[in-house]
């Protein structure tokens, strides 16, 4: 009896778009404290947990299944930063017992943000093949974190803290822009908002023979 192998595609929607909404709202949000527009982040933790990390951690997923390997490990990885920022901030404010908020020491969450600091500078090299929109977007998404990690640490003085914080708007409005030229040129089919070129300076391989 013959058998016969058949490969099933699901289609899946490019998740880009909500991914870059969850990061253009939090980052809103959680600049608008920084910059001492609003105040404490009772009402950021929210934010920062639904569309900072459940929604970039959707986009992630769905970005593994589009084989896309930026947006899945970028997605996944920011996803996560903001459930761990959440998370601290519920720990300093007692939330989850005493004993732990006693025994906070801010330096821990500076290293947390080098770290994460040093990630998103191989994202950016990577989003430079991408295009400048995007490449745009990591160059200030870089910036944010480093002065998150300096002011955490108590490095520089509050020109770190005050460089988080219009990095972060600036991240939030390009990311909002970045939203809407990928839902809107995916749905029209054709350029709507442009995005830019890839900058050409580190050039990927091609593809072998027959992919």
């Amino acid at each position: 009896m013959a058998t016969e192998n058949r490969n099933v595609q699901i289609v899946v929607a490019d998740p880009t778009p909500l991914g870059l909404l969850g990061l253009s709202i939090v980052t809103l949000v959680a600049a608008s404290q920084k910059l001492g527009i609003t105040s404490g982040v009772s009402f950021v933790i929210p934010w920062a947990i639904f569309l900072g990390a459940i929604a970039q951690l959707f986009a992630c997923v769905y970005d593994f299944k589009h084989n896309n390997i930026f947006g899945a490990t970028v997605f996944g990885a920011f996803g996560l930063f903001w459930l761990g920022v959440a998370a601290s901030w519920m720990i300093k404010a007692g939330v989850l017992g005493e004993v732990l908020a006693k025994s906070v020491d801010p330096k821990q969450l500076g290293f947390a943000f080098l770290g994460f600091f040093i990630f998103s500078v191989i994202g950016t090299i990577a989003a430079a093949e991408a295009n400048f929109v995007l490449f745009l977007d990591m160059v200030f998404i870089d910036l944010l974190l480093l002065g998150l990690a300096l002011d955490t640490l108590g490095i520089g003085g509050h020109w770190a803290h005050g460089m988080a914080a219009y990095a972060e708007l600036i991240v939030s409005m390009i990311s909002f822009y970045l939203c809407g030229a990928t839902f809107l040129n995916k749905f029209f089919g054709r350029v709507f908002w442009p995005v830019g070129k890839p900058l050409g300076i580190w050039k990927k391989a091609p593809a072998p023979a027959g992919h």
